[in-house]
């Protein structure tokens, strides 16, 4: 890069990630904002600006996404021409650049012509960068979806590309540990000593029963919760208990923390039997490393730890400080974006070299 402050964005369907990394490479600060696009694109426009107003305007911005999954728009390709144009009108001053996978980052002009290419690329930036850091399978557990990806060789040695490859290889599995429905993970439940239906309504969501197992991060949950009242621990016990037909007693809350932990358990076998698919074409070691990214890798270490397997956060390789470390693996599809916005090839980027007392920095060939 030719100077100035670099961006990487990752844009979601329902949060725009953001990476700012300095002229040098160094990575500054990291953050989410929502972005609910089947709103409107206005809601993209004003996420852009918290960025712009956070961080000032960028000279460079290289974006990833899988926004244009929105039934919003009519189609991929509609999503990622209409993304394209809405990033353009609110960057008018910064280069722009958007990830087309294998085709690596393209004048954000150019999206519309390389659309699939385009469309919910983001796991790809992400184990390209987490390849570098050695052979495994990256599994980036995020708040509504996981990728789980082999890698090997310094690059990903995934079966699909397309949503709807990945859906049949196991490497796209539609979970989170936020804004799944909970009636997606399980339709019974054991509950008062017999097997309970879970009512199909939206009443509880993920983040309720991570938050009453006491794993979900602080932060993670930025949207209105299933009835829009608050995130404690009494209203996420309400809404799952609701699920089962029950209202919260008194004494309720440790009924709704044993259903909490079934449905939370239920998820982790869900990414387990989809892991074990990816294992089967047999294209890696027995028991390869598990690579943790997103805000629900704490799914991904409980998965290493009970299966004996070695397990490695997603920037351990990365020349990141250490008060970044646990958001850079968070929102790696946005870091790893910027990564290789300044090179193609992460892995000649890992050499670290004296900084400020709150960054490392890398060296470029």
């Amino acid at each position: 890069m030719d100077g100035g402050a670099l961006i990487g964005l990752d844009i979601g369907g329902a949060h725009l990630k953001a990476a700012l990394f300095d002229e040098t490479g160094t990575l500054r600060d990291l953050d989410q904002w929502p972005c609910p696009l089947w709103m409107g694109l206005d809601r993209l426009e004003q996420a852009v600006a918290a960025v712009i107003a956070r961080w000032g305007q960028p000279c460079h911005a290289a974006a990833t996404m899988t926004g244009e999954l929105a039934d919003l728009f009519d189609d991929r390709a509609d999503g990622v021409r209409l993304i394209a144009a809405t990033m353009r009108s609110a960057l008018p001053a910064a280069a722009l650049s958007v990830f087309a996978g294998p085709r690596g980052l393209v004048p954000i002009d150019a999206a519309p012509d390389c659309a699939e290419a385009v469309a919910s690329a983001n796991w790809y930036a992400t184990a390209l960068l987490a390849a570098a850091g050695g052979d495994g399978v990256l599994l980036d557990v995020g708040s509504t979806t996981t990728d789980i990806v082999p890698l090997g060789g310094g690059g990903p040695l995934h079966a699909g590309y397309s949503d709807a490859e990945r859906l049949d290889s196991g490497e796209l599995v539609y979970t989170g540990v936020v804004r799944t429905p909970v009636m997606a993970v399980a339709h019974t439940v054991p509950y008062g000593g017999g097997r309970r239906a879970l009512m199909a309504e939206l009443f509880a969501t993920m983040a309720d029963v991570h938050r009453l197992t006491g794993t979900l991060p602080d932060g993670a949950d930025q949207h209105p919760t299933a009835d829009g009242r608050d995130h404690g621990l009494t209203a996420s016990a309400r809404r799952l208990l609701r699920m089962v037909g029950d209202d919260l007693e008194p004494d309720g809350l440790p009924k709704a923390r044993r259903l909490a932990g079934h449905l939370a358990e239920r998820q982790l076998r869900r990414i387990e039997d989809a892991l074990d698919q990816v294992l089967s074409r047999g294209l890696t070691a027995d028991s390869p490393p598990l690579v943790g990214a997103g805000v629900g890798r704490f799914l991904v270490r409980r998965l290493a730890e009970r299966r004996g397997v070695a397990y490695r956060d997603f920037e351990a390789h990365l020349p990141v400080a250490p008060a970044l470390r646990e958001r850079a693996g968070w929102f790696a599809p946005a870091v790893s974006v910027g990564w290789l916005a300044f090179d193609g090839a992460p892995h000649k980027h890992l050499c670290p070299v004296a900084g400020p007392a709150d960054a490392v920095s890398y060296s470029p060939d």
